[in-house]
C-alpha cells in the first residue's frame, strides 16, 4: 500500500511496507525527485527504518537473559507491514506492533509509530517507541534515507558536497565486516564542506560518533540544488553509498 501527502509545493509517497519513504518530489521545481528509486540492480531500498538495531551484530546474534537470538543487519522493521493509524492531507502515522514473529527475534513487547508531516517543502519524520510490556525495553532506532546524487542530468556524483553550518573536525570510525573495527581515521579539520568521491566509501560507510552539528546539506556545486537534513538528538551519524557508479548517497 502506498500513501500520499501533497501540497502546492511537494508530493510525498510512503509505503506501508516498512513505513518507508519512497518519493519526495518538488512540484514547484520541475517535478524534481529527491529520493533514490530503489533500483534492485544497485540497492533495492529507498529510506528504510532501522529498528530494533542499527548496524550489525557479530554473527548476527545476541544473548538476552541467557537465550541467544538471531537478528540480521538493521533489524526487521524495514521488512514488515505497518498498519495505518491516521492520515490527513498533511500527516501520516503508521504503526508496527510486536507479534509471534518479532518476539522470536526480539523478545520485547513494543509499539512503533512512524509519522510523516508535510509543511511547505519540509518533511518532518518522527519515531515513537512505546514499551507495551512490563520489563525494560532495549532497542536502537535510526534513519537510512537515500538521496539521488546527482539530482540533475549532466551532473556527476563528484559535483556534490556535504555542507556544514560551521567549520567541523571529524574522524571516522572504521568498519570491518560491517562491524566497528575499534580504529579511527581523521577526515576533516576545521572545514565547512566534504566533497563527495566514491573513494571516500572504499572502506564502507563513514561513521561518526562525536560531532557538534544537527544539520547537514547535500548540495550540487554546479546547479546549487540541495537537500537539507536536521537530526536533533542523534548520537551517531553515517554517510554511505553502494560503490562506484551508484547514483545516491545515504545520510544515516
Amino acid at each position: 500500500m502506498t500513501y500520499t501527502l501533497e501540497n502546492e509545493e511537494c508530493l510525498v509517497r510512503v509505503n506501508s511496507h516498512g513505513a518507508e519513504l519512497s518519493s519526495f518530489i518538488r512540484k514547484d521545481l520541475d517535478n524534481l525527485e529527491y529520493i533514490w528509486p530503489a533500483d534492485p540492480a544497485v540497492w533495492a531500498r529507498h529510506a528504510p527504518v532501522l529498528f530494533p538495531i542499527v548496524g550489525r551484530l557479530p554473527q548476527d546474534q545476541y544473548t538476552h537473559q541467557g537465550q541467544t537470538y538471531t537478528l540480521t543487519q538493521h533489524g526487521f522493521a524495514r521488512d514488515r507491514e505497518f498498519a495505518l493509524v491516521r492520515q490527513t492531507a498533511a500527516e501520516l502515522v503508521l504503526e508496527l506492533r510486536d507479534d509471534e514473529q518479532t518476539r522470536a527475534l526480539f523478545p520485547f513487547a513494543f509499539r512503533l509509530l512512524i509519522s510523516y508531516r508535510l509543511a511547505g517543502h519540509q518533511l518532518t519524520i518522527g519515531w515513537e517507541v512505546q514499551n507495551t510490556g512490563t520489563g525494560e525495553l532495549l532497542f536502537s532506532i535510526g534513519a537510512h534515507p537515500a538521496f539521488r546524487c546527482p539530482l540533475l542530468p549532466g551532473e556527476s556524483f563528484e559535483d556534490y558536497v556535504f555542507d556544514f553550518d560551521h567549520p567541523v573536525t571529524l574522524e571516522r570510525h572504521l568498519l570491518q565486516g560491517g562491524l566497528l573495527a575499534g580504529r579511527t581515521e581523521p577526515l576533516l579539520h576545521e572545514q565547512t564542506e566534504l566533497p563527495l568521491t566514491y573513494d571516500l566509501f572504499v572502506q564502507d560507510a563513514l561513521v561518526f560518533k562525536h560531532f557538534d552539528f544537527t544539520n547537514l546539506t547535500l548540495r550540487s556545486r554546479r546547479s546549487g540544488r540541495s537537500v537539507r537534513m536536521r537530526f536533533d538528538g542523534f548520537p551517531y551519524l553515517g554517510l554511505w553509498t553502494k560503490g562506484p557508479g551508484a547514483q545516491f548517497v545515504c545520510i544515516e
